[in-house]
């Protein structure tokens, strides 16, 4: 890895409205060049502040933000320049195409015409936008508009590029076109703070993960250092019945979440085998569709850290 390119110390940040929300208490956080670093916690973890703030769309009550050797609360214009940032909300760009736009931001952040058109060229391309390159913007889908979105934001990066939920409305195909770009921006050199929720996709490309819940970094390691208490653990997925309303659950099972017809628990590796039998017979009686177990996820450890009580999640960082 290459230098720190991002520095984040004692950051803090407390809104003063009625409830008086600590957004940020104290975060520490650091992306080096050719580093791909998650940022995963719940809304309102503090997220969105954090970022606010290392661009200075946002002044923080205390800590430092160093940017590319800049101090970014001092000098915020000259961070803004140093980074490339997707927001989880999309520009609007009615009235242009998805390639005028492209190569018009690419201008404006100082790239020579001929490279912004070339690399525009080899974006769309890579990034399946082809047939809607010059299309109008207001008749292209959520989707395609996500991923112009994330072309206009590389196009010419900075030094630090952000992306806040780059993967929402893409469909299956193009996210691994997206993941494969959001890695070779790393392996080029770039710092990547990666905002998301897709932990088992971003999993495949993060060099480090952060988890960030009520403005405190729960945990912030490789994924193979976050996942490793859970190396003798095995995760067990299940699909239920349009009928059914729950899991009745193997003892040796620990429940995690249910959604949509699925259902999730972690297992003892020990004990793989007698939960085997156990969903096989409950698919037999017809109280489940189908069932699979995996070693234990990077999405396993966020449960297991942000679905606690938050009384224990501090005594955790206190410790």
């Amino acid at each position: 890895m290459g230098d720190d390119v991002l520095t984040v110390r004692g950051l803090r940040k407390r809104y003063r409205g009625r409830r008086g929300v600590q957004a940020n208490d104290g975060i520490d956080l650091d992306v080096a060049a050719g580093q791909v670093v998650g940022l995963l916690g719940h809304n309102g973890a503090g997220k969105t502040t954090l970022v606010n703030q290392v661009v200075g769309l946002v002044l923080p009550d205390a800590g430092t933000i160093r940017l590319d050797g800049v101090d970014a609360v001092a000098q915020p214009h000259l961070a803004r320049e140093r980074t490339s940032i997707q927001a989880q909300a999309n520009v609007p760009i009615t009235g242009l195409t998805p390639r005028r736009a492209i190569e018009l931001v690419g201008r404006i952040r100082g790239g020579d015409r001929a490279a912004v058109r070339t690399r525009t060229a080899g974006l769309l391309e890579s990034l399946d936008l082809g047939p809607w390159a010059d299309t109008p913007a207001e008749k292209v889908s959520g989707g395609i508009a996500r991923l112009t979105a994330f072309a206009m934001t590389v196009v010419q990066p900075g030094r630090l590029v952000v992306l806040d939920e780059p993967t929402n409305d893409v469909d299956p195909v193009r996210r691994r076109l997206l993941w494969a770009h959001i890695r070779d921006l790393a392996d080029e050199g770039r710092a990547v703070l990666l905002v998301t929720h897709n932990v088992r996709e971003a999993e495949r490309v993060v060099d480090r993960l952060v988890v960030l819940d009520r403005g405190v970094v729960l945990a912030d390691d490789t994924p193979a250092g976050l996942t490793a208490p859970l190396q003798d653990a095995l995760t067990v997925e299940v699909d239920l019945p349009a009928s059914a309303t729950g899991v009745d659950w193997h003892p040796a099972v620990r429940p995690g979440a249910t959604a949509r017809g699925r259902a999730a628990g972690t297992v003892p590796a020990a004990a793989a085998a007698e939960v085997v039998r156990w969903a096989q017979a409950e698919v037999a009686a017809g109280r489940l569709e189908r069932y699979g177990l995996t070693p234990a996820s990077l999405e396993d450890v966020y449960v297991a850290l942000v679905g606690r009580p938050h009384e224990a999640q501090q005594a955790e960082v206190a410790a």
